[in-house]
């Protein structure tokens, strides 16, 4: 098939969005299949330089992440490039003006669309005091979804959560982790050393952005609460983000590494010895994945990949949704008597099976029934015309 894959997120811009979009596409084209990416243009970017399979349009910093940009819309670019590549189907992978853009060129080319529901942007406005905006935001992700012929959610219990918002053609995709890069093998004594820590020493971990929605304070209390337990534990946190300045400054105790990739990620995994993952605003949190992946126990809200995956005193501690004695009372419970060395090996186990290959597959089945069903039906009052413009030109940004 010809698969046009939207995103405004994507590597080196690291975080789950564009590190699963990126497993998928690559994943498409070990398959076989010829796949076009849609994104913006990175601001070390030439406008002429992006490669083949790529189109990258004009984009801008997202407002308080530095390292992160959203695409502004592209709508009479997308109707002249697909109107002649002719893909058989679409995914659009998220919800900002590009997306919204790409969804309105498919509508009006008839090309099937499907689209993928990654992030709890309703959530997020609660934790920048801007709780009021979360209705407008979720009538927003209604109608964006809708439009789609399948809105890709990785568990079912997000699945019945948009059916109760009013999104009702929701369908699994399950997640993966690549276990060959996560794996307790690469625990390094020499990053130990640099952090300080001898053998016998319990490390925490914390990976991921380093921002107000992911609930961090928590995840200090949690540490505090086990620190009085086992007064040598050390807390190291990989990421960044917008509030990693203030931490620095306020907690010189904790060991900050900055963003990780590949071989160096899998070594801050494996080297640490339990993760604990706070955060209560993410549709599924891969993270937790790649932790168990390396051997470390985890401690997490009873959501996304936590409850697929966490099973309690076997792998870690899955706690109810807000409850956040628990979750401190859970901390404290796994790291006392070094209860996360008897985890270990049931961690790693309980993520073992799951193969980027069988995702992948999953992927292109959905994508091939959607392309299967035919064209989008064109909206009554857009009519095709010559040069892949839509005769509401006066519309089209």
């Amino acid at each position: 098939m010809k698969i046009g894959i939207v995103t405004e997120t994507y590597p080196p811009e690291t975080n789950g969005v564009a590190l699963t979009v990126q497993g998928l596409l690559e994943g498409l084209r070990e398959a076989g299949h010829d796949v076009q990416l849609v994104r913006p243009r990175q601001a070390h970017e030439a406008a002429a330089s992006a490669p083949a399979g790529m189109l990258c349009v004009p984009g801008a910093t997202l407002p308080g992440y530095a390292g992160l940009r959203f695409g502004w819309p592209a709508t009479r670019q997308l109707m002249r490039v697909w109107g002649a590549w002719q893909p058989d189907v679409v995914y659009v992978a998220t919800e900002g003006p590009l997306g919204h853009s790409a969804l309105r060129c498919a509508e009006r080319l008839g090309i099937p669309v499907t689209t993928g529901f990654h992030t709890r942007f309703d959530h997020y406005a609660r934790h920048y005091r801007l709780g009021w905006l979360a209705p407008l935001v979720r009538r927003h992700l209604r109608r964006f979804h809708r439009r789609g012929r399948a809105t890709l959610v990785p568990t079912r219990a997000l699945a019945a959560e948009l059916q109760a918002m009013g999104i009702d053609n929701a369908r699994l995709l399950s997640r993966a982790v690549d276990t060959g890069q996560f794996a307790p093998q690469y625990r390094d004594p020499a990053l130990r050393r640099q952090w300080g820590v001898a053998d016998d020493v319990p490390v925490m971990l914390y990976v991921g952005r380093i921002a107000a929605e992911k609930n961090l304070d928590l995840a200090l209390r949690a540490f505090a609460a086990m620190r009085a337990s086992v007064p040598n534990l050390h807390y190291v946190w990989v990421g960044d983000g917008p509030e990693r300045a203030a931490l620095e400054r306020a907690h010189p105790e904790c060991i900050f590494m900055g963003m990780q990739h590949g071989a160096d990620l899998a070594r801050c995994y494996a080297s640490a010895d339990l993760f604990v993952f706070p955060s209560r605003s993410e549709t599924f949190g891969n993270v937790i994945l790649e932790a168990l992946a390396s051997g470390l126990a985890t401690v997490a809200y009873d959501c996304g990949a936590a409850r697929e995956h966490i099973r309690d005193g076997h792998n870690g501690y899955r706690v109810q949704e807000g409850d956040e004695a628990a979750f401190l009372d859970a901390c404290v419970h796994l790291v006392r008597d070094g209860r996360y060395r008897d985890m270990r090996a049931s961690a790693r186990a309980s993520v073992v099976m799951l193969s980027p290959d069988a995702v992948i597959a999953d992927f292109d089945c959905i994508l091939s029934d959607v392309a299967g069903a035919g064209p989008e039906p064109l909206p009554a009052h857009y009519r095709p015309v010559s040069q892949g413009l839509c005769s509401r030109q006066e519309t089209c940004p």
